[in-house]
């Protein structure tokens, strides 16, 4: 990865307390493990920032190289590579992703939260 793409990489996620690297846009995922993840975040009422990996080549290879983490989508939350769609899953289910919220200062909804808990347990 050039030096230029690591730069604008580092730029988005040092700008946005909350950044998606996805395939396609909140508004219209363009696959299945992103439209899960935007799932969790817009129903937990998170604000983050969406990037299209699908319009930059550059970016779409530079982030996995950036994160050493072979998929998208992507989440970073105050700097720091959380995981992929499989892990955010998980997270959401376990609670762990309510006291990184908690931890990282993200406001959430708590009762949404609880609720997917609730209808997956």
């Amino acid at each position: 990865m050039d030096q230029e793409t690591r730069q604008i990489i580092q730029e988005t996620i040092d700008n946005s307390d909350v950044v998606l690297f996805m395939k396609g846009t909140r508004m219209t995922p363009q696959c299945g493990f992103s439209s899960k993840v935007v799932g969790v975040l817009n129903y937990l009422d998170v604000e983050y920032k969406d990037v299209n990996v699908l319009t930059d080549s550059t970016i779409r290879e530079g982030i996995k190289t950036f994160s050493d983490w072979p998929t998208i989508p992507q989440l970073y939350v105050k700097g720091e590579f959380i995981g992929g769609c499989d892990i955010i899953t998980e997270m959401t289910l376990s609670g762990e992703l309510d006291q990184l919220f908690q931890e990282k200062e993200i406001k959430f909804d708590q009762n949404a939260a609880k609720t997917i808990r609730e209808h997956n347990s």
